[in-house]
């Protein structure tokens, strides 16, 4: 399949996803992940892993093929507090987690990464068992981590500044 048709499929993926959740009250399980991943890769010049093993979902190439899991959370209303991220599994092979931030429409607007050491330290410091757990906050995970892209003005260069140029 080509690029062209997978930008397609995503962008209907987008429009269902929206529309589902705004016909039926509840979003439709599954589809943020897909669209992430997707978005993620696109908007930070990743390559999708080659390997079936889990762990992690793509590599970055200019980073020495960094391992890197994606996680996705779409904010349907941001006055609500306590929004968390799939469980992040330590026991897996990844050097970093990116986390995707969509919006209502399923686009997305923000996208954070945090690196496995700064992660399982908090996972290990922490009282609470769903962080123990690798069951995390967006709040937390921005703390975390570091902004690597945003709508407005694409890769945030001090992150990702060897793919610059």
């Amino acid at each position: 399949m080509g690029v062209y048709a997978a930008e397609k499929l995503i962008s209907q993926a987008r429009q269902l996803a929206a529309e589902y959740r705004r016909t039926m009250g509840k979003p439709l399980p599954g589809i943020s992940a897909e669209i992430a991943e997707h978005d993620a890769i696109r908007l930070l010049n990743l390559a999708p892993k080659t390997e079936e093993r889990g762990g992690y979902d793509a590599i970055d190439p200019a980073r020495g093929n960094k391992r890197i899991q994606i996680k996705s959370r779409t904010i349907f209303d941001e006055s609500k507090s306590g929004q968390r991220i799939g469980q992040i599994k330590a026991d897996q092979p990844w050097d970093s987690v990116v986390l995707v931030l969509m919006d209502e429409d399923y686009e997305p607007y923000e996208i954070y990464e945090a690196e496995r050491e700064d992660l399982l330290e908090y996972m290990e410091k922490t009282s609470s068992n769903r962080a123990r757990r690798g069951a995390l906050s967006v709040a937390r995970f921005k703390i975390i981590g570091r902004l690597a892209w945003t709508r407005e003005n694409g890769i945030e260069p001090e992150i990702w500044d060897n793919q610059a140029g």
